[in-house]
């Protein structure tokens, strides 16, 4: 049995079936983890959830942006960005199903046998696995609940910027959600920059990389996607960076999270 941990998807099925395939992947012992970002901008959203779904037990996949992103605009069409690839899941027979499958993923997950931590963003340097955990369930529990459609509407945001256990409401939820979906920069207090995007060397005045303050758990790995501009490197030991830009023409990137190797595809056209 072997767990592998793969990049953001983005809609792009045939390169994550191509390393599956390389790996000899059998879902009836072998387990997929995804990093979030299942779907959007990139050709097959719909099959990609399908595919996803199809494993069952067999994949943990985490909540990213843009499957958030996917859940408010199955709520408000209006969301819809005219970068966005997400019609064909809106549009399907299924839809109803697939939707409702996502909402019940998770946006945190952790291994506590082999220590590994994965989350879309990654991991505060203010707070622990078990508070991430705990937080990342309020979250969770409201996407499952009759309240969800409150939530997604006002999930939108920067603010607040920083962590205080004092928020309340959608701050609070807000900022969980930022904190494991979208974090890039930050400062050593928490407090993010949420405009940023490029590499970790391009940090705004104050700010640098989550990865590269000290950790609450530094024994803990971390296994994290969404930062397309760091090509899979974070240059931290025991911190993963797996979103290496498959969806803009790059590289999809699968890491046996055993042996720590990994093994990339191109994406390009």
């Amino acid at each position: 049995m072997t767990t592998y941990a793969v990049g953001d998807l983005q809609g792009c099925l045939e390169p994550l079936k191509t390393l599956l395939e390389r790996v000899d992947f059998n879902p009836s012992r072998d387990t997929l983890w995804s990093v979030g970002d299942l779907v959007n901008r990139g050709p097959d959203s719909l099959g990609t959830l399908r595919f996803l779904d199809g494993l069952g037990g067999s994949c943990v996949a985490v909540l990213g942006n843009h499957d958030l992103h996917l859940l408010a605009a199955a709520q408000d069409a209006t969301r819809l960005r005219k970068s966005d690839t997400l019609l064909s899941i809106l549009k399907a027979d299924d839809r109803a199903l697939l939707l409702d499958s996502l909402r019940q993923r998770p946006l945190a997950h952790f291994d506590a046998t082999r220590g590994i931590f994965m989350s879309h963003a990654g991991i505060p340097p203010v707070w622990t696995v078990a508070q991430a955990l705990v937080h990342a369930a309020e979250v969770e529990s409201v996407l499952r609940s009759d309240q969800a459609k409150d939530f997604l509407a006002q999930m939108y945001g920067n603010q607040p910027s920083r962590w205080s256990d004092s928020l309340k409401g959608i701050e609070r939820l807000r900022s969980i959600t930022n904190y494991l979906t979208r974090m890039r920069f930050c400062k050593a207090d928490g407090t993010l920059d949420m405009k940023s995007k490029d590499g970790q060397g391009t940090a705004p005045a104050g700010f640098a990389p989550w990865f590269t303050y000290p950790r609450k758990e530094p024994d803990i790995q971390v296994v994290f996607g969404h930062w397309a501009a760091l090509e899979g490197k974070s240059d931290t030991a025991g911190v993963h960076a797996l979103d290496s830009g498959c969806v803009w023409g790059n590289h999809m990137t699968l890491m046996n999270l055993d042996s720590g190797e990994r093994h990339q595809c191109e994406c390009g056209d």
